[in-house]
């Protein structure tokens, strides 16, 4: 089998899966992989599926002027169900990447490829991973029915993501649902349902709908200051997950890997300019229809357009290093600006 170098040394060593932190030395070598399979260290992947979720707890909090107590109740149980969900999906993505993978050098290492973790030990492990993060399900208001029908959407899209890049030059598109979605699951928590369809009362036990709501006809309703929030962070995670791609372009080009990367390469930051001023456009709207005060404008709004600009402006996207350094050291504070903490602040200040 060739397997084929990037031109340059990135962050494969970092989230490659093969990265082994002092943290690791104390525990049994067998347990190593698994760890590694679970992309735990660095826990970027964690907090990139936990941020959304958080994002929806705080804008719900805001609205429906929950006390404190119930918010970090709310984002408890966000964490720690993300936290099982970002192992699950991450083992599962491996397990179905792992013909490609042998076939990259930075990611050549990682444990199925390199024959520390067999495909069924790893598809046992993705399957407590993924019934651990159904169990937090049963806390979110409605129970188990109500949670998995809203997380469905979410589901399907996680199982279909390691396919994508064979089929089409969006996968970034559907990371950036399949992330995203959180911020539905973190509004629903504190009972704000960004998507309610309203059925014939005969269906009403079938079908993903309001109960409360007695109808003789299908009605869908949507809540448009949610959406705009999701709306913008499918585009966020779509720039910074296309820079994140360029690290591979010449070993994606070669094994036939598809991606934004691959489909744009020198333009891409032709089309990332213009998705910056969508997703602005759509946290303003955000913040209008949520009644939002001028540091959310200022801190969160005009934060992240001079954060994400800075990224586009600066990344060498020919640089596998460049681009790692700004996906590994940018989205971090892309989220701290991002961060609806900082709607709540412009609600209690304006």
């Amino acid at each position: 089998m060739t397997v084929v170098s990037t031109s340059d040394k990135s962050g494969g060593d970092q989230y490659g899966g093969n990265y082994k932190p002092r943290a690791l030395s104390s525990l049994p070598d067998a347990w190593v992989p698994y760890i590694q399979l679970a992309r735990l260290f660095p826990p970027a992947g964690l907090f990139l599926i936990y941020f959304p979720h958080i994002f929806g707890v705080l804008h719900a909090a805001i609205r429906t002027e929950a006390p404190y107590t119930a918010v970090l109740y709310a984002s408890t149980i966000m964490f720690a169900g993300s936290f099982f969900f970002s192992n699950a999906i991450h083992i599962w993505n491996d397990l179905l990447d792992a013909d490609l993978d042998a076939k990259v050098e930075r990611t050549s290492k990682r444990p199925i490829p390199r024959g520390s973790i067999s495909p069924l030990a790893a598809f046992v492990f993705t399957l407590t991973q993924g019934l651990a993060t159904a169990w937090f399900l049963l806390y979110i208001p409605g129970g188990l029915k109500n949670g998995f029908l809203y997380a469905l959407p979410s589901i399907l899209a996680n199982l279909y993501y390691p396919l994508a890049k064979r089929h089409t030059y969006f996968p970034q598109v559907i990371l950036g649902f399949c992330l995203a979605w959180g911020t539905i699951m973190g509004e629903l928590m504190l009972g704000v349902r960004a998507i309610t369809i309203s059925i014939p009362d005969t269906f009403k036990s079938l079908a993903w709908a309001n109960e409360d709501v007695n109808s003789s006809s299908f009605c869908i309703s949507l809540d448009l200051s949610v959406l705009t929030l999701v709306l913008a962070g499918v585009i966020w995670v779509v720039i910074y997950d296309t820079i994140y791609a360029h690290q591979d372009l010449q070993s994606d080009l070669r094994v036939g890997i598809k991606s934004l990367a691959v489909l744009l390469r020198d333009r891409t930051k032709f089309v990332l300019w213009p998705l910056l001023g969508i997703i602005t456009s759509l946290l303003v709207d955000c913040g209008r229809r949520s009644h939002l005060g001028e540091i959310y404008y200022v801190v969160g709004v005009g934060g992240t357009f001079g954060t994400l600009g800075s990224m586009i402006s600066l990344v060498d996207l020919r640089n596998s290093q460049s681009c790692w350094w700004w996906f590994s050291k940018g989205f971090w504070l892309v989220d701290l600006l991002y961060d609806p903490i900082w709607i709540r602040a412009g609600v209690l200040l304006k």
